[in-house]
């Protein structure tokens, strides 16, 4: 497995997201990141929010060249943002990158919010394959967000990770408030809100008579302690979050134990 420490080389970098390609989000990342490495750009050809981790195995996957310089290329993907990783890996790279960056979403990833995020689904696939990765998210779903003050933020947290590394198996979510950056009062290492999603659906009809249904929602924070990321966020801090692909609830092992 390659380490997870860099190398004293110009890193490779890939850049993914789940907004699309043409997102204002993931070329502000490209921006920031372009002068920490060689950059190569894989992510999804139209927006791809909400498709957590899946993976293509319905259709077929295409990747075009979109362009190329000395240090850069960029790549458009008809898969979700998993997909874009594994072909990233296979096809355009030959090769795990030394580092993956993903987003910078528009919206927030704070909270459960993750086990949705294709933003954070791309790395997990890194954590998962022992790729050091970090996720960006802006508190913004408008495709007019301002990115400037997430900039800073972004630029230092990338280059702490490239400088120090991840623990084996260890990704970030990052989430950065949407305010101007003389009103952000820094950064949070952070344990994820406990929340939950009070669902509901609109009932409509189409032209021809059939109902439709189209999803709505109001989150609803069930534990906003000062030492979590949905805390944070309100309070006008950045919010890091380590996370792990590994699901196991340890602390149930013991108790089920005395089931069987």
């Amino acid at each position: 497995m390659q380490s997870n420490q860099p190398s004293m080389e110009k890193p490779l970098i890939l850049v993914t997201n789940d907004d699309s390609l043409k997102a204002p989000g993931i070329r502000a990342l490209i921006d920031i990141l372009r002068p920490l490495g060689k950059v190569v750009v894989v992510a999804p050809d139209r927006p791809q929010s909400g498709t957590a981790h899946a993976v293509t195995i319905a259709h077929m996957l295409r990747i075009d060249l979109v362009y190329r310089e000395t240090d850069y290329e960029e790549y458009a993907c008809n898969g979700t943002p998993a997909d874009c990783v594994k072909m990233a890996y296979k096809i355009v790279m030959g090769r795990r990158p030394d580092f993956i960056f993903s987003g910078i979403n528009h919206g927030t990833n704070s909270s459960i919010n993750i086990f949705y995020s294709g933003t954070m689904a791309a790395v997990l696939e890194g954590a998962l394959t022992g790729v050091p990765a970090v996720g960006f998210s802006l508190n913004n779903y408008s495709l007019n967000a301002d990115f400037n003050p997430s900039r800073k933020y972004v630029r230092e947290i990338a280059e702490k990770t490239i400088a120090n590394g991840l623990p084996k198996g260890i990704c970030l979510n990052v989430n950065i408030p949407d305010v101007p950056t003389s009103m952000i009062k820094g950064i949070r290492v952070c344990r994820q809100a406990e929340g939950t999603w009070q669902e509901d659906f609109d009932e409509r009809e189409d032209p021809n008579g059939r109902k439709y249904y189209w999803m709505k929602g109001v989150y609803v924070n069930n534990g906003n302690g000062e030492d979590t990321d949905q805390w944070a966020l309100e309070n006008n801090y950045v919010a890091i979050v380590p996370v792990q692909p590994d699901l196991t609830a340890v602390q149930a092992i013991e108790p089920l134990q005395h089931w069987f």
